[in-house]
């Protein structure tokens, strides 16, 4: 059965532009997020050579959960989703890797609403495995060592204030706990990355996603006192398979086709970053 009971705290500050996205907005609605998973996809296996399915969409956002869940390795342990979104990641997870709790949280109550809404024959199962609740990616309303893996997926380009969130990792998570977060970030070296991004992708331009370097949140968890940290891009996975799939709704030119611009121009990639606390 679930335990800790989660702290009582304010309702979490959301940024304008993370407000009016994920909740009037409701980006998990938008056709280019089929299945609600809201992600770019990991695209490995499929076969970009052939019309693309809505099948083949959902297999790609749920393939990037499978290759995050692979990395941090929740089976038989608590495990929590940080940036949860409607929840079908957390229902993967329980589904394919049997942790023995799940739980997500996010900061817009409106997601948490959907996710309930979502999810409610697994939260209604008995013992439950399975919570939702409010909370910032900086100030976790969740006890000290509670979990033994902590995971992100597609959610850290929104964090205001990367090395809170890695102190709040650490805090969470028992000693032997593992971290993985996977994002875009700014490639490290690359000049002037924040205006440039801007001047290509509109989600950039009005703030909704941060320009940074991977490296800093690498920075964030080392000083946040993880160890074994390690970076890998797994751009080739997702850009070339993300543009094709948006080339079904956009035409080349406008913004959203940019994403594989400002990959090929070394600008922007997409990391699976993963930690061990001590």
């Amino acid at each position: 059965m679930l335990s800790g009971t989660p702290a009582e705290q304010p309702a979490p500050v959301v940024r304008p532009e993370v407000w009016e996205t994920y909740g009037p907005a409701d980006l998990s609605a938008v056709p280019v997020f089929a299945g609600g998973f809201i992600n770019f996809g990991y695209w490995q296996a499929v076969d970009l050579e052939q019309p693309l399915s809505q099948g083949d969409r959902i297999r790609s956002e749920q393939d990037l959960y499978r290759h995050v869940l692979d990395a941090v390795g929740p089976a038989g342990g608590r495990a929590v989703e940080v940036g949860c979104g409607l929840g079908l990641g957390c229902a993967l997870a329980l589904e394919e890797y049997g942790p023995t709790e799940m739980t997500g949280v996010d900061v817009h109550p409106h997601q948490l609403r959907r996710a309930r809404e979502a999810n409610s024959l697994l939260l209604e199962a008995r013992p439950p495995r399975l919570r939702f609740v409010l909370g910032a990616a900086e100030s976790l309303p969740l006890g000290e060592a509670e979990f033994d893996c902590l995971y992100s997926v597609e959610a850290a380009q929104h964090f205001p204030d990367l090395p809170a969130f890695a102190r709040e990792a650490a805090r969470v998570l028992r000693p032997g706990g593992r971290v993985a977060i996977a994002s875009f970030f700014s490639v490290d070296g690359a000049p002037a990355p924040a205006q440039r991004l801007a001047g290509l992708l509109d989600s950039f331009a009005s703030g909704l996603d941060i320009a940074r370097p991977v490296s800093g949140l690498d920075e964030a968890l080392t000083d946040a006192g993880f160890v074994d940290v390690r970076i890998d891009s797994i751009g080739p996975q997702v850009w070339p398979g993300w543009d094709r799939w948006l080339a079904r709704l956009w035409e080349p030119g406008t913004w959203p086709r940019n994403f594989l611009a400002a990959w090929e121009q070394q600008i922007l990639d997409y990391y699976l970053v993963t930690a061990t606390r001590p």
